[in-house]
Parts: C-alpha cells; sequence; structure tokens
C-alpha cells in the first residue's frame, strides 16, 4: 500500500519533525485507518536513505494516519510517497 506525506504534525507554535501526517491511497474513512494502527512506514529519500516509521494513529475523518519516524524527515520529504508494509 502506498501513501504520500502530508504535512508535519503541529501546531500554531511547534512543529514536530519526527512525526508525519500521511494520506494512504484506498484508506477513505477512519474505521479504515484506524485498522493500519501498528504497521511500518518507510520513506525512501532520492540518494536511496530508507527512514522507517510507524503508524500511531488515525488523523481527521478522512483515512490519514499519523506515522511517528524514527528520527525527523526533511522538508523535501512532504509530497513524497511512502510505503506501507
Amino acid at each position: 500500500m502506498e501513501g504520500v506525506i502530508v504535512n508535519f504534525k503541529g501546531s500554531h507554535h511547534t512543529q514536530y519533525s519526527s512525526q508525519m501526517i500521511v494520506k494512504l491511497n484506498g484508506v477513505n474513512n477512519k474505521d479504515e485507518a484506524k485498522k493500519l494502527i501498528g504497521r511500518t512506514v518507510t520513506w525512501r529519500s532520492i540518494a536511496g536513505k530508507e527512514i522507517n516509521g510507524k503508524i500511531i494513529r488515525d488523523h481527521g475523518n478522512r483515512g490519514a494516519v499519523r506515522v511517528k519516524f524514527e528520527k525527523g524527515l526533511p522538508g523535501q520529504a512532504l509530497g513524497g510517497k511512502v510505503e506501507v508494509k
């Protein structure tokens, strides 16, 4: 399953670079997103480096999820594709 990184998790004052909001293909509601909690997510950089993360909870009502990566992702990751295992 694939998805797209939409944004960092954050508020008006704080940005959490290790947590990202991801919209997954084929997941359209909150119930489907909750079934994916605990799965591993991998982001690959242009240089071939892989950064792994884990789905920790759902986000919103349209099937987006929050992913916590092992270390912070760069800003170039926004709009990039991730793979869910």
